[in-house]
C-alpha cells in the first residue's frame, strides 16, 4: 500500500463520499459520479447528504469528476453504487452493471476492484466479474482481481462511522483479502475481520439487515396484536426489556435503500437454488403491510373522534425513511400518506430536513413549510422521530388543532399520560 497508488470511488452517495474523504486522509483519490450536479456541489464542499463536513470534502487529494476518462489513473476501485429492487421485489442491477462497465473500460493490468454494495451471495463473481473481462479484455485472477467489503454506513448516525465500525473484507484469492485488509486499516481504527470467501462476505452483509428486518416485524406484528387487545406496546416492552437477554427492537415504518430491500436480495438467490424461505418474506409482508395498518387506525380514531373521515384534514410530520436525515429513498412515510389519502383525508405534511423538490419528484408530494400553514387540523401524525420535534409540547399541538383532536405518535416520542389528557392519543 504505497501511497502513491491512486483510489478511485465509484458513486458518491452516502457510501461512496464517506469512503472517499476517508481515504483521501491517506491516498489520492478519484470521486466519481454520474450525476454531473452532485460532482459540482461537492467541487464547492456541499453534500446534500449531510453526512460530511465542507472541509473533508475539499481535500485537495480528492478529485471529483463525472469524466470516466479520469479513472485510468487508479489502481484501486471501490463500488458503492445502490441495489435497489425493481417493482417486482427483485434485484434492481442495473447501477452495479453500469458501474462494473465504466471501471472494466477504463482499468489496466493489476488492477484491484472491490466492491462494497450490497447483493446476494455470488454476485460479484458470477455478475460482476464477467462484465469486467468482457469490458476490460483482461483475464481475472491473471490480469486483475476482486474483493468484496460490505458498506456498514449508517446515515446520520455521527457515533458508528466507517472509522469505528468493524470491517469486514474478502478477496479472490488469499493474497487479495490481505491486500485489502491493508488498504481498509489505513481509515478504519475498529478492526479488520477477513472472511475466508467473497460469498461469505457478501452473505453476511445480506444477513444483517434482514436479521434487523425479521426482528421489526415481530414487533409490529405485536403492535397490531396488542392494539386489539387494548393493551399499549411500548409498555409490555418496557416491562419485557427488564430482563437481560430480551432484545430491545421497536415497531415501526421499515423504509430506505437497506432493511427493507436486502430480504429481497436473499430470498431472490434461494429461490433461484429451489429453496422457500419462509420466515424471511413473512418478515417482508408484515414490514410492508405496517404504514396501512396505522393509516387504518388514524380513521378509525377520527371516527371515534366524532370527525368525519371525507374532507377531515390531518397533518403529518417527517417524511424522510429515518430520523435525522434528508433522505427520502423508499419511505414508508409515503404510502402512510396515500393510504389516507384513499379515504378522502386532506393530507399536509411537514418536514425541516427533506428536500421538497426530491419529495416532490419521486413522490408528487408538496411539502408545507410551515405546520399553521392548513390548520386547525382533525388529527396530527408523528411519523418519523426528528431532534426538531422531540421537544414539542401538549401546547404546540393544541395550537394546531380542533376540538377534539387525534394525535398518532408512530415512535412514541411523547408522554402518554400527558398527552391523553388533551388529545385520543395512540402510538404503535
Amino acid at each position: 500500500m504505497e501511497k502513491k497508488s491512486t483510489i478511485a470511488v465509484i458513486g458518491l452517495g452516502y457510501v461512496g463520499l464517506p469512503v472517499a474523504v476517508a481515504f483521501a486522509k491517506h491516498f489520492p483519490v478519484i470521486g466519481f459520479d454520474i450525476n454531473p450536479t452532485r460532482v459540482e456541489e461537492l467541487k464547492k464542499g456541499i453534500d446534500r447528504t449531510g453526512e460530511v463536513a465542507k472541509e473533508d470534502i475539499l481535500n485537495p487529494n480528492i478529485v471529483y469528476t463525472s469524466d470516466e476518462k479520469e479513472l485510468q489513473r487508479a489502481d484501486i476501485f471501490i463500488v458503492t453504487v445502490p441495489t435497489p429492487t425493481d417493482k417486482y421485489k427483485n434485484p434492481d442491477l442495473r447501477f452495479l452493471k453500469s458501474a462494473s462497465q465504466i471501471v472494466g473500460r477504463n482499468m489496466k493490468k493489476g488492477s484491484v476492484v472491490v466492491y462494497e454494495s450490497t447483493v446476494f451471495p455470488g454476485c460479484t463473481e458470477e455478475v460482476c466479474v464477467p462484465i469486467l473481462e468482457k469490458e476490460s479484455g483482461l483475464k481475472w485472477k491473471e490480469d486483475f482481481f476482486v474483493g468484496y467489503s460490505p458498506e456498514r454506513i449508517n446515515p446520520g448516525d455521527k457515533k458508528h462511522t466507517l472509522e469505528n465500525i468493524v470491517k469486514v473484507v474478502s478477496g479472490d484469492t488469499t493474497k487479495t483479502a490481505k491486500l485489502l485488509a491493508e488498504l481498509y486499516s489505513k481509515v478504519v481504527k475498529a478492526g479488520i475481520h477477513i472472511a475466508p470467501s467473497i460469498k461469505v462476505a457478501e452473505a453476511a452483509k445480506v444477513i444483517e439487515n434482514t436479521q434487523r428486518d425479521i426482528n421489526i416485524a415481530f414487533m409490529n406484528e405485536l403492535a397490531m396484536l396488542f392494539d386489539r387487545l387494548g393493551i399499549d406496546t411500548r409498555d409490555v416492552l418496557e416491562a419485557a426489556g427488564t430482563k437481560w437477554n430480551f432484545l430491545k427492537f421497536e415497531p415501526g415504518l421499515v423504509g430506505g435503500h437497506c432493511i427493507p430491500e436486502d430480504p429481497y436480495y436473499l430470498a431472490y438467490k434461494a429461490r433461484e437454488i429451489g429453496f422457500h424461505p419462509e420466515l424471511i418474506l413473512a418478515g417482508r409482508r408484515i414490514n410492508d403491510y405496517t404504514p396501512q395498518f396505522v393509516a387504518q387506525k388514524v380513521v378509525k380514531l377520527l371516527i371515534k373522534a366524532g370527525k368525519v373521515v371525507q374532507n377531515s384534514k390531518v397533518l403529518v410530520m417527517g417524511i424522510t425513511f429515518k430520523e435525522n436525515v434528508p433522505d427520502v429513498r423508499n419511505s414508508k412515510v409515503v404510502d402512510l400518506v396515500k393510504e389516507l389519502e384513499e379515504y378522502g383525508i386532506q393530507v399536509s405534511v411537514y418536514d425541516p430536513i427533506a428536500n421538497p423538490e426530491e419529495v416532490k419528484k419521486y413522490y408528487g408530494i408538496e411539502l408545507v413549510e410551515d405546520k399553521k400553514e392548513n390548520e386547525p387540523y382533525d388529527g396530527i401524525v408523528i411519523a418519523v422521530k426528528h431532534k426538531e420535534f422531540l421537544d414539542l409540547k401538549v401546547e404546540h399541538f393544541k395550537e394546531l388543532t380542533k376540538d377534539n383532536p387525534v394525535l398518532v405518535d408512530i415512535k412514541g416520542i411523547y408522554p402518554k399520560t400527558e398527552f391523553e389528557k388533551e388529545f385520543l392519543y395512540w402510538r404503535l
